[in-house]
């Protein structure tokens, strides 16, 4: 008789059961196709590859929802008749090139389907009556994961062997009612996880897709999609009549202020720092400003800019700060200045390619290119949408992530730990 979980639903007293695994489970045969093998165009016998277990697949697999490859060749399938997966079989992943060998899969939502467990995979078949969900979740418990870690053997490639697995041991109530309970209440959070997750997905791809309409293709002066109420062209402006270098040193005076990280502009807060590391090899960079970043990425080739929508702080002198010198809208010029269609070709231009790793901006070529600017009213327009966007991404990724902690802390606490 095991413990109980130090989270539990109302109504279930008692401890649970604790058995062996190689006595609560038989294991199955498992193929060894590999994904040349398979395909998602034709063919009928479904095949769960190791791979997808340890990256696509959640801990139940909704068969009639999930796409799943085929095994091209059927002929192959014959002596794996006695092994076909069944609605309740788990599938763990026997390889991995780090810690998250074990991962494992329930089967769920099964009617008329074949399906075979294969490569690099060993596939159960419970020998006692257990609620959909409970074994995908308990699986997939740290409380369970810690008893495979001793057991895990290699060093680039990591496994675990069907013997070792026989000797682990599986905790669950007697109560079929309470693992539904449990079973059911994770199958929830995973369903308002992959919500929000797909929400802020969609976001992402609507904005995507407003930076490339909302702004004018090359050689024209209206953009495709606008808002109503604004016409015309347009006008085409050179960057010196809106921006001028700022060349304000620091001198002391942003004692325990921010310090701006250029790299982390998008990503994060950037952090404090005191009157120690305050030199005069800073910059003044206030809100509204922007800076070139000359190191090149696989994203941004040749250097992007960056705008501070974050607030007054200091900055590297290696970054040329560029204030603006007329109206302007400040969201408005943090969205523009992230679509690659319109800065990059003009950046080439401007830019002195040297034999390091960075990249130099020539501020005459530079403040003499033009671009497309609207009026204020309609940068103000343009601004506020993509603020909005940016504040439901935010919104669901947020939502998304506190999600998945609180996940974490209930497979670590609904289920008890090995005594």
């Amino acid at each position: 008789m095991a413990d109980i979980p130090d989270i539990r639903f109302k109504g279930f007293d008692g401890g649970w059961e604790q058995r062996k695994l190689g006595d609560t489970l038989c294991n199955l045969q498992n193929n060894t196709l590999s994904r040349s093998e398979l395909t998602y165009e034709e063919g009928t016998i479904k095949n769960v590859h190791y791979g997808d277990v340890l990256v696509k697949y959640g801990e139940v697999i909704d068969v009639k929802n999930e796409q799943m490859p085929n095994i091209i060749d059927n002929a192959v399938v014959e002596k794996y008749k006695s092994s076909f997966l069944q609605n309740g079989d788990v599938i763990f992943a026997d390889t991995a090139e780090d810690k998250t060998v074990g991962k494992c899969s329930e089967i769920a939502g099964l009617t008329d389907e074949t399906i075979l467990s294969g490569l690099h995979t060993i596939p159960y078949r419970p020998q006692l009556k257990f609620a959909t969900g409970y074994l995908g979740y308990y699986f997939n418990s740290s409380i369970f994961h810690q008893q495979l870690i001793p057991l895990m053997q290699g060093i680039k490639v990591t496994s675990i062997s069907k013997s070792a697995m026989q000797n682990t041991d599986i905790i669950y109530p007697k109560s079929v009612e309470e693992q539904e309970k449990i079973g059911t209440y994770f199958v929830h959070l995973d369903h308002l996880i992959t919500l929000h997750q797909r929400k802020c997905d969609e976001m992402k791809q609507l904005k995507k897709f407003m930076l490339q309409k909302m702004f004018p293709k090359s050689g024209e002066l209206i953009p495709e999609i606008r808002f109503v109420g604004f016409t015309g062209g347009w006008e085409q402006r050179k960057f010196g009549t809106m921006f001028k270098r700022r060349m304000e040193r620091n001198n002391g005076q942003f004692d325990n202020t921010r310090w701006i990280s250029v790299a982390k502009m998008y990503f994060q807060e950037p952090g404090k720092v005191t009157s120690n590391n305050i030199d005069t090899r800073t910059y003044v960079m206030r809100r509204g400003d922007i800076a070139f970043e000359g190191h090149s990425n696989a994203e941004y080739k040749y250097g992007r800019f960056v705008a501070n929508d974050i607030g007054d702080g200091i900055i590297s002198e290696l970054f040329p700060i560029y204030m603006h010198i007329d109206d302007y809208d400040e969201a408005y010029w943090k969205y523009v200045i992230q679509i690659e269609k319109i800065m990059s070709s003009k950046l080439l231009k401007c830019i002195e390619i040297s034999y390091t790793s960075s990249n130099k901006l020539d501020e005459d070529f530079f403040l003499k290119e033009e671009m497309l600017v609207p009026s204020l009213d309609e940068q103000q327009q343009i601004g506020n949408y993509f603020r909005n966007l940016d504040h439901l991404i935010t919104l669901h990724q947020h939502k998304c992530d506190n999600l998945k902690e609180v996940k974490r802390f209930m497979l670590q606490n609904m289920f008890p730990k090995k005594g």
